[in-house]
C-alpha cells in the first residue's frame, strides 16, 4: 500500500555520538517488492563468525540502538544491527508495511547478507514481533533469542499500554508521529537517567522531517488493540508458534519501570518461553539498551550456551523439611511461643501445629496452588507464619518472603521481581497490597466480615482456608530437587535480590546448624531475628520469638529476652549484635527471675555484621554457662563459618575481623585482587592473599531469581558462590573479613579495604564506630575516616587535631587525607548492625568539597 513519499537509503550523519561510522553500510534486496530496496544496517562484519547476532529495533529508534552491543563485540561475533524499510536511514519506499509485510522483509535481507553459522535474533519493542518472526522461518539456523521490553500478545483481562491507546485516538496519530517529532522525543524522554543531549540528537537524526517519519505512524497503527485488526492474525500465529522454541536458548531482558511493556508482558513471555533465562534490570524503563549495559548481559550468556551446566557439591538424601514437625505429631508440648506486650502470649502445640499445617496445605490445594506455585507470606514471625510456610513447602509451593524492614516501596519492587500468584497477610500487608496493587490472590490471616474482604478484594482468608483443608488430603509432596523458596535479601548492599533455594539447600542448612551446635531434641530456641525462628520446627525442638518491633532489632530489651528464654525455658538464643546492644544496655532493668533465666542459655548466636569481642564479653556476663559464637554467612549460604568468643579472644591481631574456620563441609577460597581492587582467577587457598571471598557449599543457594547476569556473575568458577566479601585466609586456615567489594578505596597505591582500620580506630577510648571510606576518582581516592565518638554532638564536623593525630597513628602506614566526627552511622533496617559506608562516601565527598555539612 503507497503510504508517503520515497527517497533513498542514506549513510548516517558524521560524528554520531558512540557510532563508527565503519560499521555502516547500504545493502539492496534486489527482488523486495518487485523493484528492489536499499538498507542501512550496522554491521561489524566478522569473517568466519562463531554466531551473528541479528539486532532488530522498535518504534522509533534506529540501529543506533546496537551500538553499544556491536562496541563490545567479541572478535568472534558478527553484529548486524539492522534499519527497518522506511525507519532510521534505510529506503523510504512510500509504502505501509504491516507486521506479516515486515517479517519478509527481514528474511530477504538476510537472504542477502548470506548469513553462516548460528544466528541469535536480539529485539527490542515491536522488532521482537519481527525478530520471532523470522526466528520461526529460520529454526534450523537460530541459535538463540534475546528480548527486551516487547510483546507478542495482550493478556487477558489487561487494557493495551495507556501511551499507545493515547497516541492511537482519532486526530493525534499523524499529529503525535509523524508532523511533529513528539514520538520520537516522548520516547527519549522515557530513558532511565534521561540521555545526554548528544544521544538523544542521534536518535532524532533520522527523523528530522515529517516525509522521514511516516513509518513511526504506520508501526503505532499496526499494533493491533482488537481482533478484527489486519495484523492480529499473525501477530497470534506468531505468539502461538513460541511454543516451537522450546529447545532453543531464550534470554529476556527487561527494564521493570517501563509505562509501556510492564512486567505483565515480560510474565506473558516467560509462560510462552518457560525454559528462558530472565534479567530484569532494576531502574531500567523502556528503552533497556540505553539504560542498561545489555551487553554485559548478552555476551556472557552467548559463551555460556555451549558450556557444561554447573554441577552441585554431592549430598546426601535428607529429611524432608517438615519431618521435624511430622516426628512429634503427637506432642502436646509447646511447639511456638509468641511473646506479645503486657505479657500476653500465643502458643501452639506440635500435635496441633502439625494438624494445622496439613489443614492449610489442603485449604490451598483445594484454592489451587499446586507446585512451584509461588505464595507471598507477608506475616509477622510467630504461629501464622510457620503454619503457612510449612504448609506451602507441604504441597510444593515456593515461598517468597520479603524483609519488612525494605519499607512500602521495597517491599513492591521485590514482589514486582518475584510475581507471586497468591499474597497471604495481615491486615496491614493486604490493605498496602490492595493500595499499591502488589500481585497476588490476597489471603488475609484472620477472620474479616464480607464487607471488608470485598474493600480488599481478598479471596479466602486463613481461617476459611482452615475449614476447606478440614478432613482433606495432603497433596503428594515436593521433591529434593524442588524450588522452595524466594528469600530476598536485606537491600543493605544493594538492591534486594530474590535469592533461590531448593528444598535440598534448605535442608542441608538445617543440618549444618543441627551440627554446628550440636542441637538435640530437648533444646529449645529463641530468634530476636524472626526468620530464624522457623527452623524451629524443622528441627523438632520448641521456639519463641520475642517481644520487639520485627523491624528494628534494637527494640528489644533484656527484659523480653528474658521473659522469652523463661517462658520455653531456652537453651539457644539468637539475636543480632543490634539487638544485643540493646539487651546490654537495659540489663540493670532485668527482675532476679529474669536475670535467672539467661543463666541458662547454652548457646548464644549472633549474626548479621560483625560482632565485636567486647560486646560478647559482657552479654557473656549475662549468660556465663553460655557459648558465645558469631556464624558468618549471608542470605546465600548461611553458615559459612563460625567463631567462639574464646577463639576470638585467642587469634592474634590481624587485617580485618577473623569470623573463624569453615564449618564442616564448606569450601572456602580467594579470588585474588588485582592493583585496582578487581576480583582475579584462579581461586586460591594460599594463606595471606587478600581478594574477593567464594563459597562451596551444599546449603548454598541455588540461584537468584530473575537476575540472570548477577547469577552468572555469582557463579564464577561454576559451583562457588562470590560473597561480595573481601578477605583472606591465614595460616591456621581461619577466614579474616576486610570488607565489601564495593568499599574498598582504591588510591594511588593500590587497594585498601576498611574493617581492619575501622576496629583499630573503634578501639580509640572516645571513638564508638567508624567508617573508612574513599572519596575523587577510582584509582587515585583518598582515605577519609568518619567516626562516632562516646559523647555524639549534634553536627557533624571535622575531627580535632589530636583525634585525628591518634586516628591516624591506628590507621598504621595507610595515608588518612580526613578525619570527620558524625553523631551516628546510617545503617540497614533488617539488623540494624551494617553501615552503609556508600552514603557515608557520598556525604564525605559533599563536605570535602565544601558542601553542605548535614548528615550522612
Amino acid at each position: 500500500m503507497t503510504s508517503g513519499s520515497t527517497s533513498p537509503a542514506t549513510l548516517p550523519d558524521p560524528g554520531l555520538e558512540g557510532l563508527d561510522p565503519r560499521w555502516s553500510r547500504l545493502v539492496t534486496t534486489p527482488h523486495l517488492d518487485g523493484v528492489g530496496r536499499t538498507w542501512h544496517l550496522l554491521d561489524n562484519q566478522v569473517e568466519e563468525p562463531r554466531v551473528t547476532l541479528l539486532c532488530v529495533h522498535g518504534n522509533p529508534t534506529w540501529s543506533y540502538l546496537w551500538r553499544d552491543v556491536i562496541a563490545q563485540a567479541p572478535a568472534d561475533v558478527r553484529v548486524v544491527a539492522i534499519d527497518h524499510l522506511d525507519m532510521g536511514f534505510s529506503e523510504r519506499t512510500g509504502t505501509t508495511r504491516r507486521l506479516d509485510q515486515r517479517v519478509d522483509d527481514l528474511c530477504a535481507l538476510t537472504d542477502e547478507l548470506d548469513l553462516t553459522g548460528p544466528v541469535v535474533t536480539v529485539a527490542h519493542d515491536w522488532g521482537g514481533p519481527i525478530s520471532l518472526g523470522w526466528a520461526q522461518r529460520h529454526k534450523a539456523q537460530l541459535g538463540g533469542v534475546v528480548l527486551m521490553n516487547t510483546a507478542v500478545h495482550q493478556p487477558a483481562g489487561s487494557p493495551a499500554p495507556t501511551l499507545i491507546r493515547m497516541v492511537r485516538t482519532p486526530g493525534m496519530l499523524d499529529q503525535i508521529c509523524e508532523k511533529t517529532p513528539t514520538f520520537v522525543r516522548g520516547t527519549m524522554a522515557l530513558t532511565r537517567p534521561r540521555a545526554a543531549r548528544p544521544i538523544r540528537e542521534a536518535y532524532e537524526a533520522p527523523y528530522r522531517s515529517a516525509d522521514r517519519r511516516k513509518a513511526i505512524a504506520d508501526f503505532v497503527e499496526d499494533i493491533p488493540l482488537d481482533e478484527s485488526h489486519p495484523s492480529q492474525v499473525v501477530l497470534d500465529t506468531i505468539a502461538a508458534d513460541l511454543d516451537q522454541l522450546g529447545d532453543v536458548p531464550a534470554l529476556l531482558l527487561w527494564g521493570p519501570s517501563d509505562p509501556v511493556f510492564s512486567d505483565l508482558y515480560l510474565w506473558d513471555l516467560a509462560a510462552r518461553l518457560p525454559h528462558a533465562d530472565i534479567h530484569r534490570f532494576i531502574g531500567a524503563g523502556h528503552l533497556t539498551p540505553e539504560d542498561a549495559d545489555v551487553a554485559s548481559a548478552i555476551y556472557p550468556w552467548l559463551d555460556q550456551l555451549d558450556g557444561a551446566v554447573p554441577v552441585s557439591p554431592a549430598d546426601q538424601e535428607r529429611e524432608p523439611l517438615w519431618t521435624g514437625l511430622e516426628r512429634r505429631s503427637g506432642d502436646d508440648t509447646l511447639a511456638i511461643l509468641e511473646m506479645g506486650e503486657d505479657g500476653e502470649e500465643e502458643w501452639v502445640s506440635f500435635a496441633d501445629l502439625d494438624a494445622d499445617v496439613k489443614r492449610v496445605a489442603a485449604g490451598l490445594a483445594d484454592l489451587g496452588v499446586t507446585k512451584g506455585t509461588r505464595v507471598a507470606l507477608l506475616i509477622q514471625p510467630g504461629i501464622d507464619l510457620a503454619v503457612c510456610l510449612y504448609a506451602c513447602w507441604r504441597i510444593g509451593a515456593v515461598i517468597v518472603l520479603v524483609d519488612a524492614g525494605l519499607g512500602v516501596k521495597g517491599i513492591g519492587r521485590a514482589l514486582a521481581s518475584a510475581n507471586p500468584a497468591y499474597l497471604i497477610g495481615g491486615t496491614q500487608a493486604v490493605t498496602a497490597a490492595r493500595g499499591m496493587r502488589w500481585p497476588g490472590v490476597r489471603i488475609a490471616t484472620m477472620s474479616l466480615g464480607q464487607a471488608k474482604k470485598r474493600a480488599l478484594g481478598l479471596r479466602p482468608t486463613l481461617p476459611e482456608l482452615r475449614e476447606h483443608g478440614e478432613g482433606q488430603p495432603t497433596p503428594p509432596a515436593p521433591t529434593s530437587v524442588d524450588v522452595a523458596a524466594v528469600v530476598f535479601t536485606s537491600g543493605a548492599t544493594g538492591p534486594a535480590k530474590g535469592v533461590v533455594y531448593k528444598h535440598s539447600q534448605i535442608q542441608a542448612q538445617r543440618d549444618a546448624i543441627v551440627d554446628l551446635y550440636d542441637i538435640q531434641p530437648e533444646d529449645s530456641l529463641v530468634a530476636a531475628f524472626g526468620p530464624f525462628a522457623l527452623f524451629g520446627p524443622a528441627m523438632g525442638i520448641p521456639s519463641a520469638v520475642p517481644n520487639m518491633k520485627v523491624t528494628s532489632p534494637g527494640s528489644l530489651t533484656a527484659q523480653a529476652l528474658a521473659d522469652a528464654v523463661r517462658a520455653i525455658d531456652a537453651t539457644l538464643v539468637f539475636a543480632s549484635p543490634a539487638a544485643l546492644r540493646s539487651v546490654v544496655e537495659t540489663a540493670g532493668e532485668m527482675s532476679p527471675l529474669q536475670v535467672a533465666a539467661l543463666t541458662r542459655v547454652r548457646v548464644l548466636m549472633s549474626a548479621g555484621a560483625p560482632v565485636p569481642a567486647a560486646l560478647l564479653r559482657v552479654v557473656g556476663d549475662l549468660m556465663p554457662k553460655a557459648e558465645l559464637h558469631s556464624p558468618y554467612g549471608m542470605t546465600e549460604v548461611l553458615p559459612v563459618a563460625d567463631i567462639s568468643l574464646s577463639e576470638m579472644d585467642a587469634v592474634p591481631d590481624g587485617n580485618g575481623v577473623c569470623v573463624g574456620h569453615p564449618i564442616e563441609g564448606v569450601q572456602v577460597a580467594i579470588s585474588p585482587l588485582d592493583a585496582d581492587g578487581v576480583p582475579t582467577e584462579p581461586l586460591t587457598r594460599e594463606s595471606g592473599i587478600v581478594g574477593e571471598v567464594c563459597v562451596q557449599a551444599a546449603h548454598m543457594r541455588d540461584g537468584y531469581d530473575r537476575l540472570w547476569k548477577i547469577e552468572n556473575e555469582a557463579s564464577r568458577p561454576a559451583g562457588w558462590h562470590r560473597t561480595g566479601d573481601v578477605g583472606h585466609i591465614d595460616e591456621a586456615d581461619r577466614l579474616w573479613v576486610e570488607g565489601r567489594i564495593g568499599h574498598i578505596v582504591t588510591t594511588a597505591d593500590g587497594p585498601v579495604t576498611p574493617i581492619g582500620i575501622e576496629h583499630a580506630v573503634s578501639e580509640l577510648p572516645d571513638i564508638t564506630q567508624a567508617a573508612v571510606v574513599g572519596v575523587g576518582p577510582a584509582g587515585t581516592q583518598q582515605v577519609v575516616v568518619v567516626a562516632v565518638p562516646t559523647s555524639p554532638g549534634r553536627r557533624a564536623t571535622l575531627a580535632d587535631e589530636g583525634l585525628a593525630d591518634r586516628v591516624r597513628a591506628e590507621a598504621g602506614e595507610v595515608d588518612v587525607a580526613a578525619v570527620l566526627i558524625v553523631p551516628s552511622f546510617p545503617v540497614d533496617k533488617r539488623h540494624n548492625s551494617k553501615i552503609d559506608r556508600t552514603r557515608i562516601a557520598r556525604w564525605a565527598e559533599r563536605v570535602l568539597a565544601g558542601g553542605r555539612v548535614g548528615r550522612p
